[in-house]
């Protein structure tokens, strides 16, 4: 063959049959479910703010800085080339873009700038949008906005560390926290001897002055190029909690060595870190031995960022299995045509309306909380229990069945879907696994009798509407009644049950027909399946499917 010869002989056959290459898209004005769920849960403030963030979230741009950012995951960087150390982690510069986009949106600090006006809500709808984008990096959107009701318990560091925390700026410099335009928070709390038992933790504070001196390791530390972390250590009074800022007050790096950065399933673009603290400078949060009572204020809200990550990461592999069903034909007709198909999706997209009406609920209680409504703050109590234990156990078997949509392309790179299946169980595991959810689930069942006033209360609103919930309030009721040694081994199906029974009642208040029918018959009836795609005979698929959008 001739050097010149023509590019079109080279090709042996032409690219047909495949859906046409993915551009700007807008992932709020294309959010049905989002939409109708702010307008009826959120003032009218927080779909005007959030318009702009689902263009850019949406756009071919950010898209593309998602992957680069998990195809170029953060290095370790421990001594300058004079052997000084340095414990630094370096990003790609994706990676920097996409939190210049939360941070400078001000997506991390709205929930207390906006307290009680719907701030958390605006806050969690803007973290389901930015999960789209990229997951990973929302770790330390969600840890430094999960930081302010912990500095709440001491007035100095609330006013040293809040307006750095609080200001619409990303500064990822590695500089004392006066030297910074804005800060960023992560926590440190896990021991390889304790994991989630944090009461078994042996890192040491000693006394020093007005401050104290950490010593000991942490197995995981969240975002470790954070400007300071909130951690655990014993005192004599016990667990206490502590802020372990990356350079001490006069301005010298602390004593905090990284040790490796942990090789994770997922979550590639986030760094998580085993450290050291070699005599750590920190100071004390809250009362000497309530550490657990202290930081439990973070964990709260880290709960909630994590039951809404999974049903952003659900509604990502929607709308691209959806797309390419509509573009694709097999067997002689478009996949978005075939009976089966149709129903998977379906049946994918009632997972994410709930779990959409169940997050904004939450979140609308934790505003409810800010303003001392007994109500809201009681569902406060639970429901990010219910909803991250719930989500979560939802997400991987969603993203494989959206896998399954594509075929084989779905388990390459080039789609998203890899890559958000390696994602899918890690908010499950972080902020307490499946059962630690539910034994607090039990706890707060047993501390707060309120908490379960106030779900009877929100699930009888609905009563009467449905048979399928009302047959499973009724079985709730007798579970409910049970001895606590009987109960604790059925935990996790009473957590299920009343998360889905609250995304029942929540979807036949406020949803359209055709889904919470389907909805309720499909989760709660006789016809019930595990798996997805299997839905009653006579299901309106039509109605379901054209609520997904573009």
């Amino acid at each position: 063959m001739r050097d010149n010869a023509p590019r079109s002989r080279l090709a042996t056959h032409e690219v047909v049959n495949q859906p046409e290459p993915p551009g700007d898209r807008d992932l709020f004005a294309t959010d049905l479910p989002l939409r109708e769920a702010l307008e009826r849960e959120a003032p009218a403030w927080v779909a005007e703010r959030l318009a702009p963030l689902g263009r850019e979230t949406g756009s071919a741009r950010v898209q593309e800085l998602g992957e680069i950012a998990n195809r170029h995951p953060p290095e370790l960087r421990l001594f300058d080339r004079h052997g000084r150390r340095l414990d630094e982690v370096r990003y790609h510069p994706a990676y920097h873009e996409l939190m210049g986009l939360a941070l400078e949106g001000g997506w991390h600090a709205v929930a207390w700038q906006e307290e009680g006006r719907g701030g958390h809500q605006a806050h969690v709808a803007a973290l389901y949008l930015l999960t789209q984008a990229e997951p990973g990096f929302c770790c330390p959107v969600t840890m430094t906005h999960a930081a302010m009701p912990v500095l709440r318990r001491s007035q100095e560091l609330e006013a040293e560390w809040a307006p750095g925390l609080l200001a619409n700026a990303y500064d990822p410099r590695a500089l004392p926290p006066g030297d910074k335009r804005g800060l960023t928070f992560g926590m440190a709390m896990t021991e390889k001897q304790g994991g989630s038992d944090v009461r078994r933790n042996t890192t040491r504070a000693e006394r020093d002055g007005e401050g104290w001196r950490l010593t000991g390791h942490k197995w995981f530390c969240s975002a470790p190029m954070s400007d300071a972390f909130l951690t655990l250590a014993q005192t004599d009074a016990g667990l206490s909690c502590f802020l372990a800022p990356r350079f001490t007050p006069d301005g010298e790096r602390n004593a905090i060595e990284i040790q490796r950065l942990k090789e994770k399933c997922g979550n590639r673009a986030n760094a998580s870190a085993e450290i050291e603290y070699r005599g750590a400078w920190a100071a004390l949060v809250g009362e000497p031995g309530r550490g657990v009572a202290t930081i439990i204020d973070m964990v709260q809200q880290t709960r909630l960022d994590a039951a809404t990550a999974p049903v952003g990461m659900m509604r990502q592999a929607l709308v691209e299995a959806w797309r390419h069903a509509r573009q694709r034909h097999a067997f002689g007709r478009l996949l978005a045509e075939q009976p089966l198909m149709r129903a998977v999706i379906a049946d994918l997209a009632l997972e994410v309306e709930a779990g959409l009406a169940l997050t904004l609920r939450t979140a609308r209680a934790f505003d409810g909380d800010a303003r001392d409504e007994t109500h809201e703050t009681a569902l406060a109590r639970v429901l990010p229990t219910l909803a991250k234990y719930w989500h979560n156990k939802r997400g991987p078997g969603f993203m494989a069945e959206a896998m399954e949509c594509l075929g084989g392309i779905g388990y390459v790179e080039e789609t998203p879907l890899a890559r958000l299946y390696r994602e899918a169980p890690v908010n499950s595991i972080w902020e307490g696994s499946g059962n630690v959810i539910c034994l607090d689930l039990l706890r707060v069942l047993s501390r707060h009798p309120e908490s379960i006033a106030a779900l009877r209360e929100e699930l009888g609103a609905a009563q009467g509407v449905q048979q399928d919930l009302d047959l499973a309030l009724a079985g709730l009721e007798r579970d409910l009644a049970l001895p606590a040694e009987e109960l604790e081994p059925r935990a996790r199906w009473l957590a299920q049950r009343l998360a889905q029974s609250l995304q029942a009642a929540l979807l036949l208040r406020h949803g359209p027909h055709e889904v919470a029918e389907t909805f309720c018959r499909s989760r709660l009836g006789v016809e019930a399946s595990p798996a997805y795609g299997v839905l009653p005979a006579g299901s309106p698929l039509a109605a379901i499917l054209a609520r997904i959008g573009d």
